[in-house]
């Protein structure tokens, strides 16, 4: 990506092992995330371009001497961030805050759309898949390295279980992802936000009890008469922007905890003392996806969810351009890389 509006498809030097702890992986499938279209629409024009993607399964090509429990032909998912997984804060189940981690597209690191990649602290990075590169799961195990991941942390932070009844605002992947991981977790009662009706008709199916398609003001009210003027348990918020922020200080109850997963568009929010009086727990944050695989890969391998579902489009590389323009216009959901 060159800037705002500008995605270029480019020859780059071949992916190789740089360090022993390396290992190559040949891109199977790959995604547009809804955080790249926030770059779409506003980088400032960049001299080189910077490297695109983080989400991404694929086969090992090559691993360097250090790596052990992964060899060449292995099918492999990745988090959307490297990290050793043995440090301190990786053993606490924080990867994103990995002391020798990093990001792709970043620092002579590639990026997910394209080829293949150089995934650095690649034996506590990569998770070996059991199915074939050819398998019919491969859409949902793709959302394992990002999206599926994400609303499974905004649940678990906001405290999402039996009993509990969640407002999930937004409609994109990962609002909706969101809304399977909380019927995964049994929530009681799942209000779905946003007002695309494809998108919320997929959220139906996924689990929400009740699509609220007002915003702002009317949509808070909703809320509240849905759920006897209390407001719900918890909130997920799925878009970063500040308006979603202030519809979900509206309809959180009382005690309730707001999760914010979507990549803030925003410096300053409305956080005065009525959350103190009302005992409001603001969490959330970066997935750490790498903690979380495990244990939601054996209900997409044996299809109890299907997060796959959110990818209503594929490309190929040469297509990417294409499909940030889809994304951005909303013409797609989100969108499937193929190369």
């Amino acid at each position: 990506m060159y800037g705002a509006g500008d995605v270029r498809v480019e020859q780059v030097p071949d992916a190789t092992v740089r360090q022993q702890t390396d290992a190559v992986v040949r891109v199977v499938r790959s995604a547009i995330c809804g955080s790249d279209l926030w770059a779409y629409g506003s980088m400032p024009p960049s001299q080189p371009g910077r490297r695109m993607g983080h989400e991404f399964l694929g086969v090992v090509e090559d691993v360097g001497a250090d790596v052990t429990g992964l060899k060449r032909g292995d099918l492999v998912v990745t988090p959307f961030v490297w990290a050793d997984n043995t440090c301190d804060f990786c053993t606490e189940g924080l990867h994103t805050s990995c002391r020798h981690g990093g990001r792709y597209g970043l620092n002579g690191v590639d990026g997910g759309q394209g080829e293949a990649v150089r995934v650095p602290q690649a034996q506590g990075t990569l998770v070996k898949l059991p199915v074939g590169e050819d398998s019919a799961l491969l859409a949902s195990l793709l959302t394992l390295s990002d999206v599926f991941c994400v609303g499974h942390h905004a649940c678990r932070t906001a405290r999402v279980r039996p009993r509990t009844t969640v407002t999930v605002i937004g409609d994109g992947a990962v609002g909706l992802s969101a809304v399977l991981a909380a019927r995964r977790l049994r929530a009681e009662r799942i209000m779905l936000m946003g007002r695309h009706a494809q998108r919320t008709d997929l959220g139906r199916e996924f689990g929400a009890t009740d699509v609220i398609a007002e915003r702002g003001a009317e949509g808070i009210q909703r809320v509240r008469e849905l759920t006897g003027g209390d407001g719900t348990h918890a909130v997920l918020e799925c878009v970063g922007s500040k308006p979603a922020l202030e519809m979900a200080l509206g309809v959180i109850r009382d005690g309730g905890a707001i999760s914010r997963v979507g990549l803030p568009q925003y410096t300053e929010g409305p956080l005065g003392p009525d959350l103190v009086l009302r005992n409001i727990t603001i969490t959330g944050g970066a997935a750490p996806a790498r903690a979380y695989i495990e244990e939601l890969l054996p209900d997409v391998l044996d299809g109890t969810v299907e997060p796959g579902r959110v990818f209503d489009r594929t490309v190929s590389l040469d297509q990417v351009p294409d499909g940030y323009r889809s994304m951005a216009d909303r013409e797609a959901l989100k969108v499937l890389i193929q190369p």
